[in-house]
């Protein structure tokens, strides 16, 4: 296949957050002018701010916007774009909306819309491999997986254990599915128990050369989406790596693939199982660019402007580790959060992609990906090193973030020693949730906060009661008690001195050991280093106090349905499911937290609620109505 050279001035990103950020700065390195579309949930997004122009898309619901091909092709004429890029997710799988760029007279800087469609459905991919998805399922094939035909990122993916849950799992896997990529085709195909993911990045120009850059390992996930990955994938013996690189390769050739790809594989001792090709751009691709030493954005523009890519790739260089940053609770069910990002900033010596900024909200309509920490080393134990110490290091101040998990992930033996699958976190999480405060972050925090509010130092002739300030914790109470003396603030307590006091450091000593806190306070919040703290108020409002039982919302959100023939009265137990919540692309279930009755059910299925709205009410079943059931 041959093509001609042409130069490609205007690119539009069909994508929003992150992605489209990252295809915005390796554009204006080229010289290229950058076109961001945005729906009016992300009308101040960092993307919409930081491209040349910005196109409002009107008229659909902020799920909805970047769906809508047909407004995402105008837009690209309106402004004079002459090439499309689609990121990943949304569109970026979807062969109409390739075609109808094509049609338009731009450039679509990605694979042929046949590629697509040969391999952006699963079970069509799967059966050009030679894997026939499973057409009935039986006890014998337990444990199953259920897997969106169309899309990826772990929506609309289930794991199957009991033959009686398959229904109800397909059923809800179609529904996300569907949500998300407005298709709910899924299939079921064999889950195979302690695997690892692994997969090829592969790169193929017009010119018949296609290059395989390597492998990245990807089983840290939750919930079916990647949480950390790295490349080259660590510890699997050559012949399987020659193998994985061909199959990558016969993939792409199959198709007449162009543009970057993905071919993921399920891998179990020196055992590959195809599992399905991404025909876009990979969330992790950060990992192999800084192995290779390529600008895999910048090798798609050239490719889609007709030129060739060299023989043979480049040569290997060392190891990277990615880690994603989630506002999310991993403690609560990896519950997405919300709110205002007040800051986001890692130390130098590593790479930090994002599409937020300090003062950004995190809403509820997309993703709660925050940001991509990536770090690159010469061995894969010193990159990880770098990558847990800057995670540490980091200040992000907002919403509760995975951030505490990530770091602990990084470190875990099991992760260091490269033994880890895709079960990590179904063994572990509990153990990496566990909360660590530190002691001496409400102390810290009682002192500057005093220091800001004081005028005059605060000290007396006579000697005082000591200050108390109460904060919340890792879920938990805990106070700080201080003194105003005449050499300044003063902790309570005989085993702690404070060295240094301001608005925003403290210095304090304990045992001859000096330790220096970095203070930062918006509102209620404060943060001293790593530690996040909510100021209480001195006397607490007895009418915010629920009733025992009541079930708040975790997060704004859309309630999706309600337990079939569930109302108030019913007789429920500890871990019913009750009711479901779609937020940020998700399905979340509300389950019961005790056994008891439904005394009071507030949701009703297409109800809007906010965090904290009231939902249902479980009233317990003392132990003795149990024992007499019994």
């Amino acid at each position: 296949m041959t093509s001609t050279h042409m130069t490609i001035s205007t690119v539009l990103v069909a994508n929003r957050g992150e992605i489209a950020c990252r295809v915005f700065r390796t554009c204006a390195e080229a010289g290229i002018r950058t076109v961001a579309v945005h729906s009016d949930a992300d009308e101040g997004a960092l993307h919409a701010r930081v491209a040349d122009a910005a196109v409002r898309l009107p008229g659909v619901t902020p799920a909805e916007t970047y769906l809508r091909g047909d407004l995402i092709v105008k837009a690209a004429v309106a402004a004079g774009a002459d090439a499309v890029h689609p990121g990943y997710g949304f569109l970026s799988e979807n062969a109409d909306f390739a075609r109808a760029v094509l049609d338009a007279g731009l450039v679509w800087i990605g694979p042929p819309p046949e590629a697509i469609e040969a391999m952006a459905s699963k079970t069509r991919a799967k059966r050009l491999m030679g894997v026939e998805p499973l057409s009935e399922v039986t006890e014998a094939d337990l444990p199953v997986l259920v897997k969106a035909a169309a899309g990826g990122g772990g929506r609309g993916m289930r794991i199957v254990r009991r033959l009686a849950d398959l229904d109800a799992e397909l059923a809800a896997a179609r529904a996300e599915a569907a949500s998300a990529f407005g298709d709910g085709e899924v299939f079921v195909e064999p889950y195979l128990e302690g695997g690892r993911h692994v997969e090829v990045q592969i790169l193929a120009d017009t010119h018949g050369t296609v290059w395989a850059l390597g492998t990245r390992d990807c089983s840290l996930q939750r919930r079916h989406q990647k949480v950390i990955e790295e490349a080259p994938a660590p510890g699997l013996p050559h012949a399987l790596r020659r193998e994985l690189d061909g199959l990558a390769v016969r993939a792409a050739r199959a198709v007449g693939y162009v543009g970057a790809g993905t071919v993921e594989f399920l891998v179990a001792g020196d055992r590959a199982q195809f599992l399905e090709m991404n025909t876009r751009l990979q969330v992790e691709h950060p990992v192999t660019e800084a192995v290779f030493g390529v600008d895999l954005v910048a090798l798609q523009i050239r490719i889609a402007e007709g030129h060739a890519l060299d023989p043979e790739p480049p040569l290997p260089r060392g190891h990277a580790v990615e880690a994603r940053l989630y506002a999310e609770d991993p403690a609560r069910d990896w519950a997405p959060q919300t709110g205002t990002l007040h800051r986001l900033t890692v130390p130098e010596g590593v790479r930090l992609d994002t599409g937020y900024t300090g003062g950004d909200t995190i809403g509820v309509h997309y993703d709660p990906m925050l940001a991509k920490v990536v770090a690159h080393a010469p061995t894969r134990a010193e990159a990880v090193r770098r990558l847990a110490g800057a995670l540490e290091r980091a200040a992000v101040h907002g919403p509760v973030t995975n951030r505490d998990l990530l770091v602990r992930s990084l470190r875990h033996e099991e992760f260091t020693s490269g033994r880890m699958d895709t079960g990590f976190y179904d063994r572990h999480l509990a153990e990496l949730t566990a909360p660590a405060p530190d002691p001496y972050a409400p102390l810290a925090a009682a002192l500057a906060d005093a220091h800001g509010r004081s005028r005059f130092g605060g000290w007396r002739n006579l000697p005082s009661q000591p200050q108390v300030k109460r904060y919340l914790m890792a879920g938990e109470e805990h106070e700080a008690r201080y003194r105003h003396t005449r050499a300044g603030l003063a902790a309570d307590t005989g085993e702690v001195r404070v060295a240094h006091v301001d608005a925003r450091t403290v210095v304090l000593e304990v045992d001859g050991v000096r330790r220096r806190f970095e203070v930062a306070r918006y509102g209620d919040q404060v943060y001293v280093g790593a530690t996040a703290l909510t100021a209480l108020p001195r006397f607490p409002d007895p009418a915010a106090q629920r009733a025992p039982g009541s079930l708040l919302a975790p997060m704004p959100g859309t309630v999706v349905r309600v337990a079939e023939g569930l109302a108030a009265g019913a007789a429920v137990r500890a871990g019913q499911p009750l009711l479901w919540l779609e937020a940020m692309k998700m399905e979340h279930r509300i389950s019961a937290p005790v056994t008891g009755t439904l005394s009071a059910l507030h949701a009703a299925p297409g109800q809007q609620v906010e965090v904290g709205a009231l939902l249902a009410v479980v009233t317990e079943t003392p132990v003795e109505a149990h024992q007499e059931e019994q």
